[in-house]
């Protein structure tokens, strides 16, 4: 394999895996523009919807793709509770109260993550088969496509649904003003559990759909979540095209650098490209002063 194609491959890779660090930023921004908080959660949100796949397919032997849906009914499910519970509960709403309680959440469910099904990592089925598929020389992966076709259809259900539906349009409002939501008759407190809603699920397909790639166990949302974070700081934090854009670059950046470089600093640049971002641009490149909360 030449130069050209080898860079084609580390270029398709960092698509790849950037397509998961986008879906994660999303669910970030959509509970820090609800809330303010950063929601640490989000973690195992990734990890429970690739663990709840494997346990609906493999351990109960339900088809894959309702597999696939009842996985991320669950993590609804679970991030409307976990709203609906100790964050709404909260004696104290300062923020950085809030964000301890989704630290000490994380901690929890990951534990019982180890507990219900040990350390090993567990293998998913690809969607469509195994069969390698090339492109110009390099060779990607069916469940590549499905990650690509996955990200763009969950981009473009978001901006459908926040620009041309009443909810999303509320939680827009609720985003940039509670106070004036609420006086508008805005339930604020509906779209904040909302929000965990939705922000579990998006987690919860990253997880399940990375899964047939680099298989999952109880603590596979780690590395996954503080990259997908990065990636929100990177594009903007807040910013929606940002978090998109941000994902897709450090992916990118970070395959190029562990290929052509070394794979042992693999992570360590991801972080490395966040810093020197922050260092020129603190508000991130799609950030302009405090970033637009949509």
């Amino acid at each position: 394999m030449g130069i050209y194609e080898q860079i084609l491959q580390f270029v398709l890779t960092g698509l790849t895996i950037g397509a998961i660090y986008a879906l994660v930023a999303l669910g970030f921004n959509i509970i820090h523009n609800a809330t303010g908080i950063v929601n640490f959660v989000q973690c195992e949100f990734v990890t429970l919807g690739g663990m709840m796949m494997y346990t609906y397919y493999s351990l109960l032997g339900i088809p894959l793709i309702l597999s696939f849906f009842l996985s991320m009914a669950t993590i609804i499910l679970l991030g409307a509770l976990i709203e609906r519970g100790p964050i709404r509960a909260a004696r104290s709403k300062a923020i950085i109260v809030l964000v301890f309680i989704t630290i000490g959440l994380s901690s929890t469910i990951r534990g019982t993550a180890l507990l219900a099904w040990g350390p090993d990592n567990v293998p998913l089925p690809s969607f469509s088969g195994e069969n390698v598929i090339r492109i110009l020389g390099a060779a990607i992966l069916p469940q590549h496509l499905w990650i690509f076709g996955i990200t763009v259809g969950v981009v473009i259900f978001l901006q459908y649904f926040f620009h041309r539906t009443l909810i999303g349009k509320a939680m827009r409002a609720t985003a940039v003003n509670r106070k004036a939501a609420s006086l508008m008759g805005i339930s604020v407190n509906r779209m904040v559990l909302l929000s965990f809603a939705m922000s579990g699920g998006i987690g919860a397909v990253g997880g399940m759909i990375i899964a047939p790639i680099t298989t999952s166990s109880y603590d596979t949302g780690i590395m996954l979540a503080l990259k997908g974070f990065s990636a929100a700081i990177l594009g903007g934090y807040g910013n929606n095209a940002g978090a998109v854009a941000g994902g897709l670059i450090l992916g990118v950046l970070e395959s190029l650098g562990a290929g052509l470089i070394s794979s042992k600093f693999k992570n360590a640049f991801a972080f490395l490209i966040l810093l020197l971002v922050l260092f020129f641009k603190p508000t991130g490149l799609l950030g302009y002063g405090e970033s637009e909360r949509v």
